[in-house]
């Protein structure tokens, strides 16, 4: 029988005892971890996660303080506020909401965050810290997946893991994890992408297969084997509804373990962003 993974129970519980930490940490440094999120111009989906944002950091005990700039505001401007926040002492962590208006260069803002506040871990320096196995923060959505797989106890060391997507949000710095030395880590990994050839012929070798290409229901019954570990990362909405990267009624009887979406990767993935925030303070 299937295991359908319940991503908000797991956040619940890893969020129970990081709001002890976080409380803890306040006791002794009489100070208040602050996450700082800037959001310029009003895209919906990024309103939308600014205020999940919020309400993550409220139930960790976390500050919040959000900036809202004119979708005009120019990337002067806004390296500005970054230099200031960098500086800021009661800020722990800063986070840049992606997409940015076209006229503003994305990496050229990225690489503006102190790497010391870059909870997002979209700074090179810190994914060349991830690179080289000597990480100062894990990007949150693979980190949720690590950190899911540790929980549930599935064995990575000596499977064949297929990711599908290589973001620099998501595909990347998940393989990065989990080539590491370490505990649910040591994979033999496969990563596919818009290039790959015959895409099915990799997905049907995956022991593990994390679907990571925001391409709704791209993955099919026929292109995964019997017993796969399914961890389905994409968030796609299809006609008003949130559907994975997965055909997940289609594969369900055939995974063994499997994401949904919603309620799966998703919900721990916030509250890896404040295991962050912690580490930053």
């Amino acid at each position: 029988m299937t295991k359908i993974i319940d991503g908000r129970k797991i956040a619940k519980e890893i969020n129970d005892s990081l709001k002890a930490k976080v409380e803890d940490f306040i006791k002794k440094n009489k100070f208040t971890p602050k996450l700082a999120v800037i959001i310029v111009g009003e895209d919906p989906a990024s309103l939308f996660y600014v205020k999940m944002i919020a309400k993550s950091c409220e139930r960790a005990s976390i500050d919040f303080e959000k900036h809202s700039l004119p979708g005009k505001t120019s990337e002067k401007e806004l390296l500005k506020l970054i230099d200031n926040l960098n500086e800021d002492k009661k800020i722990s962590g800063i986070i840049v909401q992606v997409p940015l208006p076209e006229h503003i260069n994305q990496e050229r803002i990225q690489e503006a965050v102190n790497p010391s506040k870059d909870v997002d871990c979209f700074n090179p320096i810190n994914m060349g810290r991830l690179a080289l196995g000597k990480p100062e923060f894990f990007p949150c959505t693979p980190y949720a997946v690590y950190e899911l797989m540790k929980r549930e106890n599935i064995v990575v060391e000596g499977k064949h893991t297929v990711i599908v997507g290589r973001s620099n949000i998501v595909g990347r710095p998940m393989a990065l994890i989990l080539l590491q030395k370490k505990q649910y880590a040591n994979a033999t990994l496969t990563v596919c992408h818009s290039r790959t050839n015959d895409l099915s012929h990799f997905t049907r070798q995956a022991d593990i297969l994390i679907a990571a290409v925001g391409k709704p229901e791209i993955i099919k019954r026929d292109m995964i084997k019997e017993g796969v570990v399914i961890i389905d990362v994409g968030t796609n909405e299809v006609e008003g509804k949130l559907v994975g990267d997965v055909a997940y009624e289609e594969v369900l009887d055939k995974a063994s373990v499997i994401t949904p979406v919603p309620g799966g990767i998703g919900p721990i993935t916030n509250v890896m962003l404040m295991q962050n925030t912690l580490k930053a303070a």
